[in-house]
């Protein structure tokens, strides 16, 4: 059986991932993502009106042109998880393959939203449903299977291709969590059987490799959180929250915790409201009845005017802008074009870390500055990552042994961590270790 890998988006930067598998004439695409940072640079950039072309000038989803050197047929779309940097070019690169979207049932609801908003093309794919643990047919040798694994979203999967030449597992992205706050622990004795069995290439996350140890479980950062609003009981002023919208195991505890300071929790922002009520939608969570949740900008506005005629000192407001992103409302907040007014001592929960990408970076310094120079109090960084750090990696390559290694998802200065690691578990760089580029193919077989 002929082998290649075409790797074409996030293996220069953390965005807008893609990779294709070519198992002699059957294709499996793995991710279209987003680079938000590169939408983020420009004013009122809105994606849904775009055209493909434009976007893949702006380097923001991945140029996929490649995949017309690749001889066999695309027999499936395979997401992940449901974060942008995996799902964001699906409404605007799909169409052109007559192929499933397959994933997961949060991921797949997310990936259909992002289809209906879409406003240039006609997506007419159909969505496939399919459950970590399960595996369908990719053509007549090859079988897909969904092993479950931890990340900072809910229902993530690694995904693997069995083929007669050994399986390629697609890594991306996971941190290894045994104690879960929503969700099942990451499948290491499945990933054990999957090594013995013959892994063939293992393409992996390269987010954290430069990072010593292991990754925390997401029980240490609901730990820290409850510490925190604990300690914050008794302050009669406002208290505002703001993390990943897509964390929905990290929204729960913010519910949770405000309720247990006797606050009540209100989730605001396009975003939040997506994702937390697509989660409670299909039933992978269970919130408050009485959650107030409101996307639009009139519905939000209406809650802060509510909170404030009523006293900060009972709500808990759970907000989008942990990036800092211009329109975001915690940026709006900032920026004093809300009806929450921030008085001096109020207190700012960032539950999120910086994502390590310059416009990030500087739209997040001046967010905290803004709202610092209204007298806010910031608590930084109450979070644990989604990815792997150092010695995850090489559990993960232990328990894989795979015969070829691709690093992905960072730049070069990125994978140097990863590379050390891997030379000195035997690996030779240009042999069995593959520092790639987007745009290239290795040939495996």
């Amino acid at each position: 059986m002929e082998l290649e890998i075409a790797t074409i988006g996030g293996y220069e930067e953390v965005g807008r991932q893609m990779t294709a598998v070519r198992a002699d004439d059957d294709i499996v695409v793995f991710d279209m993502g987003l680079n938000l940072s590169k939408v983020l640079i420009h004013d009122d950039v809105q994606t849904e009106r775009m055209h493909s072309l434009d976007l893949i000038d702006m380097d923001a989803i991945p140029d996929d042109r490649v995949m017309a050197d690749l001889d066999g047929t695309v027999r499936a779309i395979v997401p992940t998880h449901g974060h942008l940097d995996h799902i964001g070019a699906i409404s605007k690169l799909a169409h052109r393959y007559d192929a499933p979207v397959v994933a997961t049932p949060f991921t797949l609801a997310l990936v259909k939203e992002e289809i209906d908003d879409e406003g240039k093309f006609q997506v007419d794919n159909d969505l496939v449903e399919m459950e970590a643990g399960e595996t369908m047919s990719i053509g007549d040798e090859t079988e897909l299977e969904f092993v479950n694994v931890t990340h900072s979203t809910i229902d993530a999967i690694n995904p693997v291709l069995h083929t007669p030449e050994g399986a390629v597992v697609y890594g991306l992205d996971k941190r290894m969590d045994h104690t879960p706050v929503v969700g099942d622990p990451i499948d290491m004795d499945r990933f054990r059987e999957i090594g013995r069995e013959g892994v063939l290439c293992y393409i992996e996350d390269c987010t954290n490799a430069n990072k010593k140890g292991r990754t925390p479980s997401e029980a240490v950062a609901r730990s820290e959180l409850r510490d925190l609003m604990l300690s914050l009981e008794d302050y009669d002023g406002g208290i505002v929250a703001t993390t990943f919208a897509s964390h929905i195991a990290r929204v729960v505890s913010l519910v949770e915790f405000a309720e247990e300071i006797g606050r009540q929790p209100v989730l605001l922002g396009r975003s939040m409201e997506k994702y937390s009520g697509t989660a409670e939608r299909i039933g992978a969570v269970e919130f408050p009845d009485d959650l107030g949740m409101y996307g639009h900008r009139k519905s939000v506005d209406r809650t802060f005017e509510r909170i404030m005629n009523e006293g900060k000192e009972n709500f808990l407001p759970v907000v989008t802008g942990h990036q800092g992103e211009p329109r975001a409302m915690l940026t709006r907040m900032g920026r004093g074009e809300t009806p929450y007014e921030l008085d001096r001592g109020d207190k700012v929960i960032f539950s999120a870390g910086i994502i390590p990408e310059p416009t990030n970076e500087g739209q997040r310094y001046r967010s905290e500055t803004l709202l610092g120079m209204q007298g806010a109090r910031i608590y930084d960084d109450v979070h644990v990552s989604g990815h792997l750090s150092r010695e995850g990696h090489y559990e993960m390559l232990d328990a894989l042994q795979p015969e070829h290694v691709i690093p992905a998802h960072q730049d070069l200065a990125g994978f140097s961590g990863y590379v050390d690691l891997a030379t000195s578990q035997g690996y030779e760089l240009g042999e069995d270790l593959h520092v790639t580029s987007n745009g290239n193919t290795i040939q495996l077989v």
